[in-house]
C-alpha cells in the first residue's frame, strides 16, 4: 500500500513540474482616483515560472474601454512579460474592468482586472506640471 501511495505521490509531483505556470506582480491595477482625458495605460508584469515557453495567445477585455495589448513573442522560462492596458479616461465615474488572458499554461484562462474613478478636473499630475513651469 505504500509502495502505490508513493507512486502516486511521485507522478503528481512529477506532473506538476511538467506544468507551465506564470505569475502576476499585481492581479488587479488600482488607478484610483484619476482626471479626465488623462494617461490610462497601465502595464501588468508577469513571470513564467513553467520550464517551457509561455505563449499569450489571445487576450480579450470586458468592454471597448480597455484595450490590452499582448506580447508578441513567447516568454520564456523564469522570464518576465508585460502586457499593457488602455483604459480610456475621457468616461467619468467609477470602473471595474477584467481582462482574459488565453494562454498554454496549465490554467490556459486567467483574468486580471483594473479599477479606479475617473473625475472631471485637474490631476495632481497636471498641477505638479503647472507649478513646475512657474518656477
Amino acid at each position: 500500500m505504500k509502495l502505490v501511495f508513493t507512486i502516486f505521490f511521485i507522478g503528481l509531483v512529477s506532473l506538476k513540474s511538467m506544468a507551465q505556470e506564470f505569475k502576476f506582480e499585481k492581479e488587479t491595477i488600482n488607478y484610483g482616483q484619476i482626471a479626465k482625458s488623462s494617461n490610462g495605460e497601465r502595464v501588468f508584469v508577469f513571470t513564467n515560472t513553467g520550464d517551457k515557453p509561455l505563449i499569450i495567445k489571445n487576450i480579450k477585455s470586458s468592454c471597448g474601454c480597455t484595450i490590452p495589448k499582448k506580447p508578441k513573442e513567447p516568454i520564456m522560462p523564469g522570464k518576465k512579460g508585460e502586457i499593457k492596458v488602455s483604459y480610456d479616461t475621457k468616461r467619468v465615474g467609477g470602473f471595474y474592468k477584467s481582462i482574459t488572458i488565453f494562454s498554454n499554461a496549465k490554467n490556459a484562462r486567467k483574468i486580471i482586472k483594473i479599477k479606479g474613478n475617473v473625475v472631471n478636473g485637474i490631476s495632481l499630475e497636471k498641477e505638479r506640471s503647472i507649478l513646475s513651469n512657474l518656477n
